[in-house]
């Protein structure tokens, strides 16, 4: 009863991250649960080098560290079959619970053979630095290892995650991916960049004069929505007169809101890095070869903008924007556990293949956003993808007036908050 339980809590953590739509491979498993309940493409091996080349989404390592006599070696091993994509998710114990599994070893209730290394968050870091690998995330899950009606739940769900309590939690998830130096020059990757314009009619022929030139095949699309003014004709009038070095696609989004548009512009690209710019130019586009750098060297698989870091322009964002910024960056870097300075800003970048990942899962969280900036970020952070952020200098908006309701949609996001803080942190 102990066992199940335990192991049903750590997949549903697993599958948090490497959902039916990844494949998994199990190195050395212990038992057969995982591979019972996993629903996607589940392998296993015994022994890492005498596998092939790993081609599963994930590697999960469960508890094995604790009895391999070279975890140096071993990760050395395991990187040396892995791909880019992949992702390895390690769980290993808290050392202040090895009193309480040695006790059950002397009672009998545990069958394993008693772990021989006790490792801590810095031990696990510094073997992954060794052997180039980037920790992602590390989360700590588990308070009452055992099934006791309605106090498991609470302790499990509620307190586990919480700043203080997770300190004495069993277990240690921690989520990251191989990194690989670039011996050959690779082909330079193209960019499709998606504007949503709704009543920026004034801004649309600056949009295309401002972007850098970054691949060789950068494209422009221009998605209007619902406007009141001319932003249709001027785009429409832009792509007919336009002679510069992007290729530019136009549409009229169906729904409403930025998300909306951002999606649709997403499915019309071609290109293999998907970009955002807001149309009011309150982000300069001479910024983007920044975000382009950030993701085709590598640094990062989903960068999101930050206004946080430089002075802003005096008008650029009124007081309580600013600290209802900051509250969401703090919230949201709790709940996601990655590192955010600024949910909020508009310009986000991924590659074309994770977000098409990303939109397969999409129904995990909803499609609720009508920003499009969380259905992004919540995607990311669940994939396990490596987010940084790119700071850029924020300007005064010169053309309209913003498409933002501070309380309104202040509202609408302390509820996404809330949502992504159920499905994400509490699970």
């Amino acid at each position: 009863m102990l066992k199940k339980y335990f192991y049903q809590k750590l997949f549903r953590y697993i599958s948090h991250y490497c959902t039916a739509e990844n494949s998994l491979l199990e190195y050395a498993p212990k038992n057969s649960i995982i591979e019972t309940l996993f629903k996607g493409k589940y392998e296993k091996i015994s022994n890492i080098n005498d596998s092939k080349k790993i081609n599963s989404d994930f590697v999960l390592i469960n508890g094995n560290l604790h009895y391999e006599d070279d975890i140096q070696k071993f990760f050395s091993s395991l990187h040396s079959k892995m791909n880019s994509n992949a992702r390895v998710a390690i769980i290993y114990y808290n050392s202040l619970w090895w009193p309480i599994f040695k006790l059950a070893d002397k009672l009998g209730i545990r069958s394993t053979t008693p772990e021989q290394n006790w490792i801590s968050h810095e031990d696990v870091a510094n073997f992954l630095i060794l052997e180039d690998y980037e920790l992602i995330r590390v989360e700590q899950r588990i308070l009452l290892p055992l099934y006791i009606p309605f106090l498991s739940n609470f302790l499990n769900r509620y307190l586990a995650p919480l700043p203080f309590f997770r300190n004495f939690t069993v277990l240690n998830i921690a989520i990251a991916r191989p990194i690989f130096k670039q011996e050959t020059k690779q082909p330079k990757p193209s960019v499709s960049i998606v504007v949503a314009a709704r009543n920026e009619a004034g801004n649309i022929f600056d949009i295309p004069k401002r972007i850098p030139k970054m691949g060789p095949n950068d494209e422009l699309i221009l998605v209007e929505g619902n406007s009141t003014d001319n932003t249709w004709a001027t785009i429409l009038e832009l792509k007919k007169v336009y002679k510069g070095h992007l290729k530019i696609q136009t549409a009229q989004q169906d729904g409403k809101g930025k998300g909306d548009a951002v999606r649709k512009g997403f499915a019309m690209a071609k290109n293999e890095i998907l970009m955002i710019l807001d149309a009011d130019l309150t982000v300069p586009p001479e910024d983007l070869p920044k975000f382009y750098t950030a993701i085709a060297s590598g640094k990062g698989e989903f960068i999101n903008g930050s206004r946080l870091v430089y002075p802003m322009e005096k008008k650029a964002m009124r007081f309580f924007n600013r600290v209802g910024n900051k509250f969401f960056a703090v919230s949201f870097s709790f709940v996601l556990g990655q590192r955010f300075k600024d949910t909020l800003c508009g310009t986000k970048v991924i590659s074309k293949s994770n977000y098409a990942m990303l939109a397969k899962n999409r129904g995990y969280f909803g499609e609720f956003d009508p920003f499009g900036d969380f259905d992004l970020i919540f995607g990311a952070s669940r994939m396990g993808l490596k987010i940084i952020e790119v700071p850029i200098s924020y300007k005064e908006r010169t053309y309209g007036e913003t498409n933002i309701s501070r309380w309104k949609h202040g509202v609408i996001l302390l509820t996404m908050l809330l949502f992504a803080a159920r499905k994400t942190k509490f699970i």
